[in-house]
């Protein structure tokens, strides 16, 4: 990766456009495969959650690996989230967990992972003061140095305005879904308008945009795979991204953005393919 390959959060601190995702990866030996091959390639980044059930495999994963690389923990980026079931007064609890599990002295990037809080319905009125007390806990761990930046995901423009009205500690950080069919204008002018950083995830559309005819005219255009091509479209926007594969070949694949440019055309052609469509969750209707 170039060292421009980078964005800086609004907490100072340097996050890699390209981040390694760690969603679906199961079981310790899957994970550590996983890891080695993402450090082996240039990742430096890897993005897990409570919910993906991994943190504890990651976490022994880089204790193993960082020295065989020559990397230290300061040299990575780590980002976990808060589970939906310990929104609200169990967020202090779930957070310190993840910490646990992860075994290290602290995250760089823990983000709220869902608007809503789990066995509670989408409309129910408790959501929006379950989700200001869990962004209470994690301003309080936020400046006990365990968590480095704090940020959301998920989140429609309705949440993150209700957020940036009673913060304290603004987030650093918004992901949600982002591709070509989902170009999140109005979020995207939210975050640039109070300096939270947007990131995407599900850049392939879950791996059906790589069959889409435009992407894969516009790969063959270019002489790359469609994968790079929806990649590479986010980052030359300065938009970070979190490809996600247990296959080493595409691993290496999926961080070769940097030696390649979309020309205008293609950047537009792409782009005019927004329709709203959405191939991941829907948080529109949580309260």
């Amino acid at each position: 990766m170039s060292s421009t390959s980078s964005v800086v959060l609004n907490t100072g601190v340097s996050m890699p456009l390209v981040g390694f995702g760690t969603y679906k990866l199961c079981g310790s030996e899957e994970v550590f495969q996983a890891v080695d091959a993402a450090l082996h390639s240039g990742y430096r980044a890897f993005d897990t959650a409570a919910v993906y059930g991994n943190e504890a495999d990651l976490g022994r994963a880089l204790r193993k690996l960082l020295p065989k690389h020559g990397l230290t923990r300061e040299d990575i980026f780590i980002t976990s989230k808060l589970g939906p079931k310990d929104q609200g007064k169990r967020a202090m609890e779930g957070a310190l967990h993840s910490l646990s599990e992860l075994g290290m002295d602290y995250i760089d990037l823990y983000l709220i992972h869902w608007p809503g809080t789990q066995g509670v319905a989408v409309g129910d009125p408790c959501n929006p003061g379950n989700r200001a007390e869990s962004w209470a806990a994690l301003e309080e761990l936020h400046a006990q140095g365990k968590l480095w930046a704090i940020g959301v995901s998920n989140y429609t423009p309705a949440h993150m305005q209700t957020l940036l009205q009673s913060c304290k500690t603004p987030p650093a950080l918004l992901q949600v879904e982002f591709h070509p069919r989902l170009c999140q204008t109005d979020l995207r002018r939210v975050c640039e308008e109070q300096g939270v950083c947007f990131q995407a995830y599900s850049s392939l559309g879950k791996g059906e945009l790589v069959k889409h005819p435009v992407v894969v005219e516009v790969a063959k255009g270019c002489e790359r795979t469609p994968a790079q091509v929806l990649l590479r479209w986010a980052v030359q926007q300065g938009v970070p991204v979190l490809p996600k594969s247990s296959h080493p070949a595409r691993v290496q694949e999926n961080i070769g953005l940097f030696d390649f440019s979309l020309d205008v055309a293609a950047m537009d052609r792409l782009t005019a393919l927004d329709d709203g469509h959405k191939y991941c969750w829907d948080s529109s209707e949580v309260a």
